[in-house]
């Protein structure tokens, strides 16, 4: 039996071993074909309550366990996903319409998440501060407990694992609510390479389900801190809910990122750089180049190559043949890209290539002649779509990436890199890569937006890993009791 046989896991959820979920099943559905792959099992409020209380009681040894054994799980994590690959990768394909390069980077990230949470277990956990008195002063980062991960559809491993491998690193448990469309990708091939691993029971579990079952996480007394990805909406009320009940909610949400093309930009490099970005995993990536800010010396030349490009990629099956762009998800998020892109060309946008679907598969679009008031400039389209808007001096442009509520990611491409960098320096963004397109991540670099794009770097590397997933504590020590006058 694999990995990922479907006969070990159909139908229940992951909760102190593999049992049936409170609120019944739901079918595992390809976007591509509409063929029912699997069944995954649905938990309601009181399988959350209960995994808060085992996970709780579990956290504790797994803590106060020394730093080399929860290293060597995720060491050994690290491996299983290496051996495990191509497995885990039918099913990004088939569920979540990965094309096969986009789910290898999936599992490449997914083992390189778990290889430096490994090291992390290692890393210091305070530090000795000076103090008025004669006494020793120190910080220490303590574990939280139990850690609440909750999981989006698009990118679903990478996102989960993320939160999930530097989470167990340091001592906590988690609970992860992964998206119903991708719970097999995104959380089931998790609790199966843990389990494999010999992560002690009752540490992870695994609650697929519904809005309710999200809100049960995020409210449970027994889980201290949320870690959220997903839209802006959502994580609005996500950090309501938190803030209600004083808790720390890490929000990773939406974006509109801009691609600032430069007057001495190599044209086709910038063409190339913007279609990987708009097109890449059919444009349903937070990072996605939203906007192409380009200059009006270059936007004719631009258009033409970006068009031809779009005009030139494969819309298909990835699990039947190489095509570059698969499905979009669902029919829900298929017709809002599509009423996006008619009424921006009902606006006066040019439609210069795309803007057509056959099933869930939408042809990658252009859009020309874009302007800062068109629906599919405004906001997060979360689709292969491509508007392109010129400027006429780099104040412009300044402007122009200024002029939206997010702040995720920026590309500014142009062969004077100093010009560039002092373009980045005015414009709020969590990440910026100059001569690069938008979408950009790596396990070791700190990840995360500002804005309406979420609360700030929470994710990658020690120092942002540490205080994400850590508490902090003051804690002083003398040889004797202080004498006081009362």
């Amino acid at each position: 039996m694999g990995l990922m046989d479907a006969g070990a896991w159909s139908g229940t959820i992951f909760s102190d071993g593999w049992r049936a979920g409170g609120a019944g099943t739901a079918d595992v559905v390809s976007p591509a074909t509409g063929q029912t792959l699997a069944q995954v099992g649905l938990a309601d409020s009181t399988d959350v309550a209960r995994a808060a209380q085992r996970a709780g009681a579990a956290q504790q040894e797994w803590a106060a366990a020394p730093y080399t054994e929860r290293a060597a799980v995720l060491r050994r994590a690290g491996a299983l996903w290496e051996q495990h690959a191509a497995e885990v990768e039918e099913w990004l394909v088939e569920e979540a319409g990965s094309i096969r390069a986009k789910a290898a980077v999936e599992t490449a990230t997914a083992a390189q998440e778990c290889y430096e949470a490994a090291a992390l277990a290692s890393h210091p956990t305070g530090e000795v501060i000076p103090s008025a008195y004669p006494r020793l002063s120190l910080v220490i980062r303590r574990p939280v407990g139990v850690f609440g991960v909750i999981a989006p559809f698009n990118f679903p491993l990478v996102l989960a694992i993320r939160s999930v491998a530097p989470a167990l690193a340091l001592g906590n448990a988690v609970i992860l609510k992964p998206d119903i469309r991708t719970a097999v990708s995104g959380a089931i091939s998790i609790a199966r390479i843990l389990e494999a691993a010999g992560l002690p029971n009752g540490l992870f579990h695994v609650l697929p389900g519904d809005v309710a079952t999200g809100e049960a996480v995020v409210t449970d007394p027994l889980i201290p801190v949320i870690s959220f990805t997903g839209s802006t909406s959502a994580g609005r009320r996500v950090g309501e809910l938190a803030a209600s009940r004083l808790k720390r909610a890490h929000l990773e949400l939406g974006g509109n990122s801009a691609l600032i093309v430069l007057d001495d930009a190599d044209v086709e490099l910038a063409a190339s750089a913007g279609a990987w970005g708009s097109f890449l995993h059919q444009g349903q990536i937070c990072m996605t180049t939203g906007r192409h800010l380009v200059d009006e010396n270059l936007a004719a030349d631009y258009v033409d190559l970006l068009a031809a490009k779009a005009e030139q990629l494969s819309v298909g099956d990835p699990a039947t043949g190489a095509v570059a762009l698969g499905p979009i998800i669902d029919q829900r998020q298929r017709d809002k890209i599509h009423a996006l892109v008619t009424s921006t060309v009902n606006a006066g946008a040019r439609l210069v290539a795309g803007g057509t679907f056959d099933r869930l598969f939408y042809r990658p679009t252009v859009l020309a002649d874009v302007t800062p008031t068109m629906p599919a400039y405004q906001g997060e389209v979360f689709g292969p779509v491509a508007p392109v808007l010129t400027f006429a001096s780099t104040d412009e442009a300044v402007a122009l990436a200024r002029d939206t509520e997010y702040g995720l990611s920026l590309g500014i491409l142009g062969r004077d890199t100093a010009r560039a960098m002092q373009l980045a320096e005015r414009i709020p963004s969590g990440i910026v890569h100059i001569n690069d397109q938008t979408v950009s991540d790596e396990a070791v670099a700190p990840f995360g937006g500002v804005g309406a794009s979420g609360t700030g770097s929470r994710f990658g590397g020690p120092t942002a890993n540490t205080e994400a997933f850590t508490e902090t504590q003051w804690l002083t020590l003398q040889g004797e009791i202080t004498k006081y006058p009362f």
